[in-house]
């Protein structure tokens, strides 16, 4: 199937899969992570009617977006991938959301970057949802008292929180933990769920799954 039939057949198991919950099908929106795809891959998506798109890294993002945000002045486009302090600035001006907000240095950059820019991404904490030493992301534990930092020390307002459960593991749990701490968090957004459980995370209340391998195929580049 090309992407674009692909990209149809996400966009309808989202759907079935928010029925299922029962939530309004077009209560769940698709993020296209395009990460390592080049501008042939993504025009057919485009076309299709996809218009929010994730990206793993900052300096990739600047070199194919820009273009492409001139020929569809409608896409969003979302940053998943951790931030390095040293690109906030770059980060705030290209991005409208970022997703991986995890840390205070993050935090204070975005809020500099943002009044210096007079520009405001929509912002969501990233929880290191597992506790797994290899990913970024604040702990459970720490993730309510961060959210209240953010608003209270760096003036940011956060729209959602955003985890990756560990591979090979029951995904279930750790979407459920998300979905508590959120509320705990006074937060109504959660970024959860990829290509092999975005079902799983629709059933326990996603409001964005990140979807990429299940349009594009596999990753150009598996270690990106």
């Amino acid at each position: 199937m090309s992407s674009a039939d692909q990209y149809h057949a996400v966009t309808t198991a989202i759907e079935n899969a928010a029925r299922e919950a029962g939530r309004a099908p077009g209560s769940v929106a698709l993020v296209a992570i395009s990460k390592t795809k080049g501008e042939d891959e993504i025009v057919p998506v485009l076309q299709a009617g996809q218009r929010i798109f994730g990206e793993n890294k900052v300096q990739e993002s600047q070199a194919k977006w820009p273009p492409l945000k001139e020929r569809f002045a409608d896409i969003e486009l979302r940053l998943v991938g951790p931030l390095q302090s040293n690109k906030t600035a770059d980060a705030v001006a290209l991005f409208d959301v970022i997703e991986s907000v995890d840390r205070e240095k993050i935090a204070r950059e975005i809020a500099k970057e943002m009044a210096k820019q007079d520009r405001r991404p929509r912002l969501y904490v990233q929880v290191n949802i597992g506790e797994e030493e290899q990913k970024s992301g604040i702990m459970p534990k720490e993730a309510v008292a961060f959210v209240e930092r953010c608003r209270s020390e760096h003036g940011l307002t956060i729209e959602g929180l955003m985890c990756i459960p560990p591979v090979d593991e029951n995904p279930g749990p750790y979407f459920a933990l998300l979905a508590k701490l959120a509320k705990e968090a006074g937060l109504d957004h959660l970024s959860m769920g990829m290509s092999g459980d975005y079902e799983t995370a629709i059933a326990f209340g996603a409001t964005s799954v990140r979807v990429g391998s299940a349009i594009f195929g596999a990753r150009d580049d598996p270690a990106a």
